[in-house]
């Protein structure tokens, strides 16, 4: 039998979503909150605090939001036809309780796309911050201290979110520095550094599941990190879990698809390539999962509980059932 080849994007790209970060302008996807989607803010706020509901249940239907419907159109433009991301600025946490701007970020990212499931028990909201563990098979990078490298969420699931959105509650006493990555710029640049390895990236590697599946499921799975879709150049990377996956199985990564992965991963650590920024409290990120990663440096967090280091995820996905594997 022949195998079939896949098919590689064999040329360059470009648009806005193919962008460096030292020739990005400084307020790329930068999104602010006007006064009046911020007076609708406060009539939510004070309408939900005489009438709770768990935040699943909270439907944009259900409420007259135009501003925000408007901010958060801006917001779905910078996804689809800018940069790739957006970031919100932002909701007033010195005003509202923690519960209250959960609710508004709720809605908010609601109005780009549905939440979904991030763990395969069902949980939709998802609180980033340190456990004291340290990462490994079962125990995701985000809820530790350590560096992550460049990747995009849930790489090792069946169907991954389309964006990844992240609310700041509280920083870290030093670092966790927040960094975001063009994978279109990325693949431009592999294919004229490195155009005899690139085809490997589209070929599969060995993803570790992180445990988030049934009981007597399998353990890891196997996808290319870059494939031609009907969606055009998808993006699922994440060189952690493809270490831990081939440990899993018993195989070593072949020659190829280790040079491959770590010719990308240079290419992705340029300081040249990256956007960083300092995510404040109140501030919204969301971005496309499918064609920029995102990493954050190490950290050291406050002793204080009340002071720790802490965000607030949601996956966002248009296609399939709500469920953790869509």
């Amino acid at each position: 039998m022949f195998s079939v080849q896949p098919t590689v994007w064999d040329e360059e790209i470009e648009g806005k979503i193919s962008w460096t970060g030292g020739a990005l302008p400084e307020d790329a996807g930068r999104v602010e909150i006007s006064d009046a989607c911020r007076a609708e803010l406060d009539s939510l706020v004070a309408e939900l605090s005489g009438n709770p509901l768990p935040l699943p249940a909270l439907r944009v239907d259900d409420f007259e939001l135009p501003e925000c419907q408007d901010l958060m159109a801006a917001a779905r433009r910078c996804l689809d036809d800018g940069p790739g991301f957006v970031l919100i600025d932002r909701l007033p946490l010195e005003q509202w309780s923690r519960d209250d701007a959960k609710a508004v970020y709720w809605l908010l990212c609601s109005m780009v796309e549905r939440p979904v499931a991030q763990k395969w028990d069902g949980t939709m909201i998802y609180d980033v911050r340190d456990t004291g563990k340290k990462p490994g098979n079962g125990v995701r990078p985000d809820i530790t201290n350590v560096e992550q490298n460049f990747h995009t969420d849930n790489s090792y699931n069946l169907c991954p979110p389309w964006f990844v959105s992240l609310l700041c509650l509280q920083t870290a006493k030093e670092g966790g520095i927040s960094g975001l990555v063009s994978f279109y710029a990325a693949h431009n640049e592999m294919r004229r550094c490195h155009p005899e390895l690139l085809p490997r990236l589209y070929e599969n590697f060995v993803f570790d599941r992180q445990r988030e599946h049934a009981p007597d499921d399998e353990k890891t799975l196997r996808h290319p990190m870059f494939e031609v879709s009907d969606e055009g150049l998808v993006a699922r990377l994440s060189r952690f879990q493809v270490l831990n996956g081939q440990k899993l199985v018993g195989e070593n990564l072949d020659p190829r698809g280790k040079a491959a992965m770590e010719a990308f991963e240079a290419i992705l650590r340029d300081p040249s390539m990256v956007k960083e920024f300092f995510f404040e409290p109140g501030q919204i990120q969301i971005v496309d999962n499918r064609r920029c990663g995102h990493r954050r440096t190490g950290f050291t967090d406050w002793p204080e509980p009340e002071r720790r280091r802490h965000l607030v995820r949601l996956w966002l996905r248009g296609s399939g059932r709500p469920f953790y594997n869509g």
